[in-house]
């Protein structure tokens, strides 16, 4: 079984809040004691972390859910309870978060980017917290937030100086077994690379850069053919591109396209996926020219050629001789490293947070209006709706809101039921 996985599917759910506590003073000779209910803890949140040290999204293909700590409640004498810690869930750079409807939500490209998945729900305010000079004996709290919850969508896009694109059977898993220490399966047969394969080559001064072996295009793969969109994207964030064309013809050529043609196509199919990939830089490689008579004196030298068809290669080598790969990765190196020079360094890491929403209102088949809102489902979230202390205090938090007026601005008359969270309503004009 393949231990790379790109794409993935995961749950999410933050931790739910702690409920506030009820109580009272109770001391000797005291009367009447005032209120001295703690407050509940917040449920832990969940957060997506870049980490070069993750290479695929495996751990997550089969065991997809993930749930952070709850927190606790709260108790007499002014006791808060305890908080539920953040779950960190790291993946690798690169890796795009999406929702169900496929928007992209967080793009977490360098070490330590991260992007807060799940909140965890806000712990309850105990009774205590009620005091005023007009409420002296709130018999009422909060009850905790739950913690939000979500299915995501993960993909990644390889981090790579450099990619390979070429036909299958290029050579380009020989290649990358050549100048690098990837060890990727080789055979003669199509499609035998599934799976990117990362290699990382180190320069005599020290320097290094990361080679992708992307799997074999052919004409369409921007449309889905082949193994299509699975590894287009993964050319994406590449700085230079280095495209292998088969030089050997006939009966042992990977592709009875000429020269001039392979490039065209590979060309079309990158600028059919992405536009701007056709101004990157990019290395056009004569490849298997120890299979090529004709072309083995530039093999031989490193050098570049033109083909009978008119393609001008910038080099000529065999990845089975080892001939002019000394000056591929040389070019390789000089390309990189112009290209990393015109990037502005990562100021540290980005940190995204969901832009915090209010609440709207929604009209039921049945007629009805449901209030949908963190912030509207909060007010009514107490211990004991039943209270008239407990019911003023949150018809005051939900004008205060704005939730009256919308609802009347969405056609709300009285007597119609309104649905806040698991409690229903009766609208009442003033």
């Amino acid at each position: 079984m393949s231990g790379f996985v790109d794409e993935c599917q995961i749950n999410v759910r933050g931790g739910d809040g702690g409920a506030g506590c009820v109580a009272f003073r109770r001391e000797a000779h005291v009367a009447k004691g005032g209120p001295d209910g703690g407050d509940g803890g917040s449920g832990g949140s969940i957060w997506l972390v870049a980490d070069r040290n993750v290479a695929s999204l495996l751990a997550y293909k089969d065991h997809p859910h993930r749930r952070a700590p709850n927190g606790t409640h709260g108790q007499g004498k002014k006791k808060h309870g305890a908080g539920g810690d953040d779950l960190l869930v790291y993946v690798p750079e690169g890796t795009v978060v999406l929702d169900r409807d496929g928007t992209v939500l967080a793009d977490l490209v360098n070490m330590g980017d991260r992007w807060l998945a799940a909140e965890g729900g806000r712990g309850g305010k105990g009774n205590a917290r009620f005091l005023s000079n007009r409420r002296r004996a709130p018999s009422f709290a909060e009850q905790g937030e739950l913690g939000e919850e979500h299915w995501l969508s993960l993909e990644l896009k390889l981090m790579a100086d450099v990619a390979l694109v070429g036909f299958p059977n290029v050579g380009k898993s020989t290649l990358i077994s050549r100048i690098s220490a990837a060890k990727p399966k080789i055979a003669d047969y199509p499609f035998t690379t599934l799976e990117p394969n990362l290699g990382v080559i180190r320069l005599d001064d020290g320097d290094e850069f990361v080679v992708a072996d992307i799997p074999g295009l052919i004409e369409g793969a921007s449309e889905g053919r082949g193994l299509g969109h699975r590894f287009l994207r993964h050319i994406e964030r590449a700085r230079v591109l280095v495209l292998l064309i088969d030089l050997a013809g006939g009966e042992t050529g990977t592709t009875a396209e000429s020269p001039a043609e392979q490039a065209r196509i590979l060309l079309e199919e990158l600028g059919a996926y992405r536009p701007e990939l056709l101004e990157r830089p990019r290395i056009i490689i004569g490849s298997r020219a120890d299979l090529a008579t004709s072309y083995e004196v530039f093999a031989a030298e490193g050098v570049g050629a033109t083909t009978e068809d008119g393609l001008v290669l910038d080099l000529c080598i065999s990845a089975v001789t080892g001939a002019g790969l000394s000056r591929l990765v040389g070019h390789m190196a000089t390309a990189v490293r112009a290209a990393r020079s015109v990037e502005p360094e990562p100021d540290g890491f980005v940190v995204h947070r969901p832009a915090a929403e209010g609440f709207r209102v929604e009209r039921e088949d049945d007629g009805s209006f449901r209030v949908v809102g963190r912030q509207a489902e909060r007010a009514v979230a107490l211990s004991d709706i039943t209270n008239l202390e407990a019911l003023d205090f949150a018809q005051s938090r939900l004008k205060k809101l704005g939730v009256d007026k919308a609802l009347a601005r969405a056609g709300a008359t009285e007597g119609d039921i309104v649905r806040i969270g698991g409690l229903n309503f009766e609208f009442e004009e003033d």
